[in-house]
Parts: C-alpha cells; structure tokens; sequence
C-alpha cells in the first residue's frame, strides 16, 4: 500500500472484540476497554509497513458504548449500527483524501468500505492472539 499522509485505522470494535472467545460477552465494555488499551499505533505503523503511525479510530456499539478515548486512540460512539458508524468515518476520512484502513473480518461491512477506496484487514492486526 502506498503510505499517504494521515494514514487513519478504523477498527471495528464489536468484530474484533468477538473474534477470541475470552469471555467478551460477560463484560462487553471492559473487554472493549482492554482491546483499546492493546492497540498500539507504531505496532500498527510495522504491521501495515506504513512510514508513519496512524491515527486510531475504535468504533464502538450497544453495551461498550462509554468507553473513553485515550491519548492514542479515539473512540466513536455509534448511536445505531456500529457497520453504518464505521461507513460514515470513512466517508469522512475518504473526502479529506486520508488513506483508510478497516479493521474488521465482516465481509459485510467489507464490501462497504471497499467501494469506499479503504483497504481491510482482519483483526489479528489487533487481536494476534
């Protein structure tokens, strides 16, 4: 991928918080507060081979909604459909000319971000475990 300015990560946090089966439904807000704690921008700059960290977008939905935002990752509440929450970010990010990509193995939602110019990759970029 080539590296454009302002490289931004769009993670859907449902998806990703529901791809390891770790007990996530018992606590659906601390298990969105740990995956925000793990994600790590300059991991994500050498995973993805960008030249620069991204910026951090965590889209979240029902029962997690609340999580805060921390210094390196920004957390959007999703009054509705957390797909049609994520839909919208990259709209936003795509009229800026921002590189996107989504985290999320949703073929779904895929398609959707797809026809939006963002490249997809699965949540082992977050959730390597």
């Amino acid at each position: 991928m080539s590296d454009p300015a302002g490289v931004t990560v769009v993670v859907d946090a449902a998806n990703c918080v529901g791809s390891v089966p770790d007990g996530w439904w018992r606590d659906r807000a601390g298990a969105t507060r740990r995956l925000r704690d793990s994600i790590a921008p300059e991991g994500l700059r050498q995973s993805l081979h960008l030249t620069e960290a991204p910026e951090v977008v965590l889209v979240v939905e029902g029962r997690a909604r609340g999580v805060e935002s921390t210094e390196t990752v920004r957390v959007v509440d999703a009054p509705g459909s957390g797909d049609d929450a994520i839909v919208e970010v990259v709209e936003q990010l795509a009229g800026r000319r921002a590189g996107v990509v989504v985290v999320t193995a949703d073929r779904g939602l895929r398609a959707r971000v797809d026809d939006l110019g963002a490249r997809t990759v699965g949540p082992r970029i977050v959730r390597p475990g």
